[in-house]
């Protein structure tokens, strides 16, 4: 199951961590080996004036602080340290693991990671590091004990932040210390060669191994590589740096027992590491995020990173750890944020259970590679709108103080699983242009729009707290997850599953007895054949709409159609048959799409669904205002995010008022491009959760 640890003596550790902040923790990466010494009482001073109370030190600090192999210069250190604890701004202190110094690389040139063309990755950037390096391994250990050992008990350190980004960098690495590692991996997992010949299918073009000594990482071949093996190198290459997190991790607690841990996680960024594994390993779940700026629905996207965030979090509040003022640097063309657009993506975080807004970073870089990505102190320093933005939500959140320990409401569930995700996009699929974040975003889309709120989930998560849960793509899944959902339907929940789901097992076996596989019951069909669609292709619907991509041929088995594809050629190959199907299972039922399903058509098919769950919208708002509701006990915030050019009224119960106490009669009104904040009326303990699927 997903969800954070607890430390030791039993507390919540945001919710601790919050309480000795005194408000929403704000803030953001501060690198002051940047800057000359004179500068940093300045930092400190500006840091009250803007309402930080939380700043992440370190990050990539580890050349100053052991500048030669065992030598230690804490200075710089120490005294950044004291001047933002007599300045009362607290520190998340990170391991510089992320970041091994040049003489490491030029000591251990074999750490270096290797890539699937053979080429060795030299030193010059960041992560430069084999994750199975024993050398790597010994030298970060080296250097967070050293860490911890000194600073555990400053004052200001109220959190470790374990290395930064895992695997962004170089989560697969070829290299032979990484083949020797993958087969040691491997003994563990299967025990026996056979084992691994059975599950990888050698035996198709003579693969078959005879010596553990003669399987190697899958790198650069004649033609397609084996796709279980490579399915195991992604999971063993995520385990490698969970190693490695773990080991860091065991240190911190040893050293500094009772600060909480975390490491920012980068949501739907990167599918290199599985997030859900190293947010169970986390005290505190964080994450970053930043917008694209060429997609103009990235608000949306915003909004299901935070909703995965509070997933990887069990429910609880997450923070985030990351996101931009402004422009980022390492786009293609990088746009700067609108004016209001920052504290719209801040608060956006903060409805959907964030209980930190930090940003990276603080002082804008005069060199380096990042000196183009915004800051909280820009290039311009206080003079600059950003500026003005970022001391303006600094008193915003302290005004929204109370919201904090809240939780978010949502009785949907939908299933984000990397395994799925990696499995799905290998070589020698029917379609590579049926991808997972497409499915993923179309499906959180629709909910979106149709202002609903759901928890992104782990397959192995409970199932429990929700009325519905959402497949959009799990082509890969396990026995006792897809068990698992159908208890739940057999239960009396509903599953609303996506195309080319449930085809093949743990190991990308294809399962036996027909398509769908493993939810064949549960839907009360078969597939009888999976019919991708050209490029420019497209297939007419009965409702008029058009679906592109994918189809599948559909052979009922107790299910009935919803929607099909249209009679004639216009049907595509699939023509006259089911396009959407229900069917009754248990006391729930299963409802199954058999094409990439258009905007409307999907809109539909889930908001009939959540009708028929017993699920409703937030709250009444129109097309392009985002509403999510945050409560715990008597206590209901309902957030009202207005993505639009046009004012939007929104209809509100009676006994509200805004955040600043000011009542409202009947309705709110939510300017253009702004948020606004209301303070329900207090409740019977627990109605918020019977209502919106909230625990207190």
């Amino acid at each position: 199951m997903t969800g954070t640890t607890r430390i030791a003596d039993g507390t919540d550790p945001l919710g601790a961590l919050t309480d000795r902040l005194g408000g929403i923790a704000y803030g953001g990466d501060y690198n002051p080996e940047q800057w000359p010494a004179d500068v940093w009482p300045e930092d400190v001073r500006l840091m009250r004036e803007a309402g930080v109370n939380l700043v992440t030190v370190g990050v990539f600090s580890w050349s100053r602080l052991e500048p030669r192999p065992g030598v230690y210069d804490w200075r710089l250190l120490d005294t950044v340290l004291d001047l933002l604890h007599a300045g009362d701004i607290a520190v998340d202190l990170a391991t510089p693991t992320a970041a091994p110094p040049p003489w490491f690389s030029k000591a251990h040139p074999d750490a270096g990671p290797q890539n699937a063309a053979g080429t060795r990755l030299t030193h010059g950037s960041r992560q430069a590091f084999c994750p199975s390096s024993q050398a790597y391994a010994r030298a970060s250990d080296a250097m967070v004990t050293a860490l911890a050992s000194r600073y555990a008990d400053h004052p200001a350190v109220v959190m470790w932040h374990v290395h930064n980004e895992w695997g962004n960098h170089n989560a697969l690495c070829y290299c032979g210390t990484s083949g020797a590692a993958f087969r040691e991996w491997l003994r563990e997992r299967y025990t026996s060669l056979d084992r691994v010949n059975e599950v990888w299918g050698t035996d198709f073009w003579g693969q078959r191994y005879g010596e553990w000594s003669e399987i190697d990482p899958p790198s650069e071949t004649t033609a397609f590589r084996n796709p279980g093996q490579e399915l195991d190198y992604r999971r063993f290459s995520s385990d490698a740096l969970l190693a490695r997190h773990r080991a860091e991790s065991a240190l911190l607690r040893e050293l500094g027992p009772g600060i909480p841990l975390t490491t920012n996680l980068l949501g739907t960024l990167e599918k290199k590491v599985d997030g859900h594994a190293f947010a169970r390993e986390s005290d505190i779940v964080s994450v970053d995020h930043y917008l694209v700026s060429a997609d103009p629905g990235n608000h949306v996207d915003l909004a299901l990173n935070a909703d995965l965030a509070r997933g990887m979090a069990g429910g609880r509040p997450w923070v985030l750890m990351e996101h931009s003022t402004s422009a980022v640097n390492w786009q293609p063309v990088n746009v700067p944020k609108a004016p209001g657009e920052m504290r719209r993506n801040s608060l956006t975080h903060l409805a959907r259970g964030a209980d930190g807004i930090m940003f990276f970073q603080w002082r804008q870089s005069r060199a380096g590679a990042e000196k183009w990505h915004s800051a909280m102190l820009p290039h311009g320093g206080t003079e600059t709108r950003t500026w003005g933005e970022v001391t303006a939500l600094g008193a915003e959140l302290a005004e929204l103080s109370e919201v904090r320990g809240t939780r978010v409401a949502a009785r949907v569930a939908l299933l984000f699983d990397w395994h799925a995700w990696w499995a799905l996009e290998l070589e020698a699929r029917p379609s590579e242009r049926l991808r997972y974040l497409d499915a993923v975003r179309d499906w959180y889309g629709a909910l979106w729009d149709l202002a609903i709120t759901c928890d992104l989930i782990a397959p192995d998560a409970d199932l429990t707290p929700y009325e519905i849960v959402l497949a959009p793509s799990q082509y890969l899944v396990t026995d006792a997850d897809a068990e698992s959902l159908h208890a739940f339907v057999r239960g009396g929940g509903h599953a609303v599953i996506g195309p080319f789901s449930g085809a093949v097992d743990v190991n990308d076996r294809i399962r036996g007895g027909g398509h769908p596989g493993a939810f064949r019951e549960l839907l009360g069909l078969v597939v009888d054949e999976y019919l991708p669609l050209r490029v420019g292709e497209s297939a007419l619907l009965s409702d008029g709409s058009r679906a592109a991509v994918w189809t599948e041929r559909v052979e009922s088995r107790g299910c009935t159609a919803r929607l099909r594809f249209a009679e004639g050629p216009e049907g595509g190959p699939a023509r006259g048959g089911p396009a959407v199907t229900r069917h009754a299972y248990g006391g729930g039922a299963g409802w199954y799409a058999a094409t990439a399903l258009p905007a409307p058509a999907l809109r539909a098919l889930l908001g009939e669904a959540c009708r028929e769950a017993g699920v409703a919208a937030v709250a009444e708002v129109p097309p392009g205002v985002e509403a999510v509701r945050r409560a715990a006990g008597d206590r209901g915030y309902l957030f009202l995010v207005n993505h639009t050019d046009a004012e939007a009224v929104v209809p509100v119960g009676g006994g509200c008022t805004r955040i600043d106490g000011s009542e409202l009669t009947g309705s709110v009104t939510v300017p253009a491009g702004d948020v606004v904040v209301v303070r329900e009326a207090p409740v019977a303990h627990g109605e918020h959760a019977a209502n919106y699927g909230e625990g207190s």
